[in-house]
């Protein structure tokens, strides 16, 4: 039984460890506040804009991070990667506070997609791996949660700073390379993943390697691909979302105040979605039908913007419809089922590998997403609908029931299956 004293430190190593989400997210989202701003500044083209969305926190660098991120987590232990990666974001962070050229925005988001991606693997497998086992679930929201909260709390204050400019969306990089800081300190009291450990003792090496051979087995292979597919269509959308919405805001001449408050709502509804849907009935009921009615919301809401003009009223009503749909939809899965469908000696890597697909993917895709939505709203609109629809149809079809279930006790069914 789990003392009140083991579950507290638990809820704090998961808060901790999911931070990783709050500063992923709040890069995204200072970057598109400041996007617009960059633009006139620096007279960026459409196709520049859509390279920094390319190389950002959103996108190829993070997935260079998370590949490379995973790989070492499985290698050295979780801690060894989470304990510093911070670091080296605070240093990137620092090209973007200090931005005068286009060159040091690219450096800038290279940097700091590169550290958020590395932390991605290390924090998820750590979330899962001491999270009680019937509360699995629960805690994975937890860092979803910060995840969402990045943006409220980006962009509401960008919404203050914006009579500043330029010098005002500089305070939203500076505070995240603050948090940084913080938390390379906090989290160096956190211990190693017992569950990591166990399973580098049964290795029997000192220093653990990869086994490809089996990350790629046709068992784990199919995971893999499966999660590519449901997560990756799902996140082209979200990666339009959490980037250029507020761009396509300012484009489409909507009220000022619309470019963050309409946006932030979203996430903030997404925040409450979490916390009642997710984390209270993930580990509990049918996870196939709770990811199955995220879909068709997904689909119902972002179809608004295909039948309807991008006006303000029919943004407000899409947004609260995809801010319901999102806190227990396909991201929140992700993490978890990413966690669960591996075992303990490649979970890293297998997450770091999904994830890397994923955002570099997203990447390619952001470099078109500009001149499509300036030359036809409407038909990259058609295009984001399709997307949600086929990460729906993968994920509900072939989604896993986890529920209740122990991490060793999903392992010994697969090896059963086998």
């Amino acid at each position: 039984m789990t003392t009140q004293a083991g579950d507290k430190g638990h809820w704090r190593d998961t808060i901790l460890a999911g931070l990783a989400n709050y500063i992923d997210s709040g890069s995204i989202v200072a970057g598109s506040v400041a996007l617009a701003l960059w633009k006139d500044l620096y007279g960026l083209s459409d196709s520049f804009i859509g390279l920094i969305a390319a190389f950002s926190a959103n996108a190829i660098s993070a997935g260079i991070g998370a590949f490379i991120g995973g790989w070492l987590c499985d290698r050295l232990g979780r801690k060894k990667i989470y304990q510093y990666d911070m670091l080296f974001y605070a240093f990137g962070m620092l090209f973007l506070i200090f931005a005068s050229s286009a060159w040091m925005i690219i450096a800038g988001f290279l940097l700091v997609g590169l550290a958020v991606g590395a932390d991605i693997p290390a924090s998820w497998s750590l979330i899962a791996e001491q999270a009680p086992d019937t509360r699995r679930g629960a805690h994975s929201g937890v860092a979803q949660v910060l995840w969402y909260l990045g943006p409220v709390i980006v962009l509401t204050t960008a919404y203050f700073l914006k009579p500043y400019g330029i010098a005002g969306v500089r305070w939203l990089f500076i505070h995240l390379a603050v948090l940084a800081l913080a938390l390379t300190f906090l989290r160096s009291r956190m211990k190693e993943s017992q569950r990591w450990e166990e399973s580098r003792t049964a290795q029997g090496r000192k220093g653990p390697g990869i086994d490809w051979s089996e990350l790629f087995s046709p068992k784990y292979l199919k995971s893999m691909l499966y999660l590519i597919c449901m997560y990756g269509f799902w996140n082209l959308w979200a990666g339009y979302n959490g980037f250029f919405t507020p761009y396509l805001i300012a484009q489409n001449n909507l009220p000022e105040w619309a470019e963050t408050m309409v946006p932030a709502s979203y996430f903030a509804i997404g925040i409450v979605s979490i916390l009642v849907i997710f984390m209270t009935l993930s580990d509990k009921v049918n996870q196939r039908t709770l990811f199955g009615l995220s879909a068709l919301m997904h689909v119902a809401g972002m179809l608004m913007l295909v039948v309807f003009p991008f006006t303000l009223p029919v943004v407000i009503i899409h947004i609260l419809i995809m801010g319901i749909a999102g806190g227990f939809g396909a991201q929140s899965f992700f993490q978890l089922w990413s966690a669960e469908l591996f075992p303990t000696a490649i979970r890293s890597t297998a997450q770091g590998v999904t994830f890397a697909v994923v955002r570099i993917g997203l990447g390619i895709w952001s470099l078109a997403v500009p001149a499509l939505a300036s030359a036809d709203f409407t038909t990259l609109a058609w295009i984001l609908t399709g997307f949600l629809v086929v990460s729906g149809l993968i994920g509900y079809v072939w989604a896993p029931r986890n529920e209740g279930k122990s991490l060793e006790q999903l392992e010994a069914e697969r090896q059963a299956a086998a």
